[in-house]
């Protein structure tokens, strides 16, 4: 006869999802850099709409869908961490990487696809958008490298002390 199940007792802990907590923390990422955009440069500094090739009514319907969209991604993220949470799988190290790797990959696509191969629209108008265009890209490529760096920190083996699996550290 088996010990009953203690009734507190959660779920027990399955193996950390590295890839999905990655890419769910990604989703999740992306969707806050297009809130950042949407609302800083499209609402309250009012420099741009997603689509500027229109009339602003257009403009403010192309905002209010690229909200919908940047809302659903986050509301979809947010309930994939829950489920990694619940089980027990999230590697948060691996989140952590996905967030910044998403941050930067909206950031950098919207940078280059939106504003330059698509001229959906600049960063600004009437003035000279290069310091803009340059500051954004290359703060996207920053968020981009960190993201990667910690991906690759995340992957290393956990070292047991300063001295490394299977090692005595410094005798006391």
């Amino acid at each position: 006869m088996s010990p009953p199940a203690r009734p507190d007792a959660g779920p027990s802990p399955a193996a950390p999802e590295t890839r999905r907590s990655l890419a769910v923390w990604a989703v999740i990422g992306a969707a806050v850099m297009a809130a950042v955009d949407e609302i800083v440069f499209h609402q309250v500094l009012g420099w741009h709409h997603f689509y500027d090739r229109s009339t602003t009514a257009v403009g403010l319907l192309s905002d209010g869908l690229l909200h919908t969209a940047e809302l659903l991604a986050l509301v979809a993220g947010l309930f994939l961490h829950a489920d990694l949470r619940r089980r027990r799988a999230l590697a948060p190290a691996h989140a952590r990487a996905g967030f910044l790797l998403g941050l930067g990959a909206f950031q950098l696509f919207d940078g280059i696809v939106d504003h330059k191969l698509l001229r959906l629209h600049q960063i600004r108008y009437g003035v000279d958008v290069t310091p803009y265009d340059w500051a954004w890209n290359v703060t996207a490529v920053f968020l981009l490298l960190t993201g990667l760096a910690l991906t690759v920190r995340a992957r290393r083996p956990e070292r047991v002390g300063s001295a490394g699996p299977g090692r005595r550290g410094p005798a006391s």
